[in-house]
């Protein structure tokens, strides 16, 4: 029973929060400031936000071609369709239950393919750890360009990012104690746990053995140059975002990959993110929120159509 609640509450908790951020972003505005956001909605200029669409399909094809390249190493060698479709029904997958889609992932292609399903889900996880060493230069650039407009945008919300900061180290600190409790352990449950990771490094050890690292790293650039790209693009959609410089893009891009993180895929949280971030380079909440939707709306479109199509197609493409 105390399983089946717990079940619920992780699948269920997220998006419940999603919808209660939902509730606040729109009750947190007057009736003229609602009327402001649906009119910058509507009068959108559809041009750049069809280009800011296709860039992240772009980049999903890219990732997907990019995770070939860690799979050969531990002599897996996929149909490019599967890995994109595997991919897609992973992003479908964390929207319903953040975090599960890596799973669904590792395990679509390893049933597709017929292979071990720990060596594809480690080199997701060496994929993950790139893409956040990718995310946290872009922060750090970010940080130390825009500092002070971020430090004063914290003091007037009230955050303290020290404090964040020392979250995560203690976080670190009890993941390494607990797999050293994990390696030395005689338990049976902590030996299967231990021979599980020892499958998921010799994937996730698969990018220091790969033949083709550069292209490897030209996928990895062309991937985040679209996620920044596509914001940068859509701020033309917007009369009130034109003049914005790529700064105030890279804020709003790290205020928005962290929300996604909060919620299932963002929802509700992200253009409340998005909003905040442009309010630091006076742009007005309205408009700043109504950019956050957009955004949301177009790529969480693109997920659940080519992860919806990825159940049908999946299966007629491996008949055999």
């Amino acid at each position: 029973m105390k399983k089946a609640i717990k079940k619920w509450v992780k699948t269920l908790g997220p998006m419940a929060l999603g919808i209660f951020f939902i509730w606040y972003s729109l009750s947190k505005f007057s009736s003229e400031e609602l009327d402001q956001l649906w009119l910058n909605i509507k009068n959108v200029d559809l041009v750049w936000v069809i280009f800011s669409f296709s860039m992240g399909f772009v980049s999903h094809l890219s990732r997907a071609y990019r995770w070939k390249f860690l799979l050969e190493p531990v002599q897996i060698f996929p149909k490019f369709h599967n890995c994109f479709f595997s991919l897609m029904l992973g992003y479908l997958a964390n929207l319903g239950i953040p975090r599960s889609g890596e799973v669904l992932r590792g395990a679509t292609l390893a049933t597709y393919e017929n292979v071990k399903f720990e060596k594809t889900f480690g080199t997701i996880i060496t994929e993950r750890l790139v893409d956040l060493i990718m995310l946290l230069s872009i922060v750090g650039f970010a940080s130390l360009s825009q500092s002070e407009k971020i430090f004063k945008f914290f003091k007037e919300q009230d955050i303290n990012p020290f404090f964040g900061g020392l979250i995560i180290v203690s976080l670190i600190l009890s993941l390494i104690i607990g797999l050293r409790i994990i390696k030395h352990s005689k338990i049976p449950l902590f030996k299967k746990i231990r021979g599980f990771i020892e499958e998921l490094f010799k994937g996730m050890k698969s990018v220091f053995s790969m033949k083709k690292k550069a292209y490897f790293l030209l996928h990895t650039f062309i991937i985040w140059g679209l996620y920044v790209g596509m914001f940068y693009v859509l701020k033309f959609a917007f009369p009130n975002t034109q003049e914005l410089g790529l700064e105030a893009t890279l804020v709003a891009f790290i205020f928005g990959a962290f929300a996604m993180s909060v919620t299932n895929g963002g929802i509700g949280l992200y253009p409340i993110a998005i909003g905040l971030a442009f309010n630091a380079f006076d742009v007005s909440s309205a408009t700043g929120e109504a950019f956050g939707w957009v955004m949301w709306g177009t790529q969480t479109g693109l997920v659940i159509i080519l992860g919806g199509l990825s159940f049908l197609v999946l299966p007629l493409l491996n008949r055999r």
